[in-house]
């Protein structure tokens, strides 16, 4: 049995949160986690919808990280 390991070079990461500070909470641990890998933050999309069932709204981000 062989184990191979390779770097990730590019990784990409989706949150979501029922309000802007624990999206934040959630991308900012995330980034702490990923330097293990030296991984950067190379862009962040985000955007809010209303959920259809409950009608609150549903902060979303997805995070490209990449390699340093």
């Amino acid at each position: 049995m062989s184990i191979q390991l390779e770097r990730i070079e590019d990784k990409v990461e989706f949150f979501e949160a029922s309000d802007m500070r624990t999206l934040e909470q959630k991308i900012s641990e995330q980034i702490e986690n990923n330097k293990v890998l030296l991984l950067h933050v190379y862009s962040v999309q985000h955007s809010i919808y209303i959920h259809p069932k409950t009608e609150q709204p549903v902060y979303t981000a997805n995070v490209h990280f990449k390699a340093k």
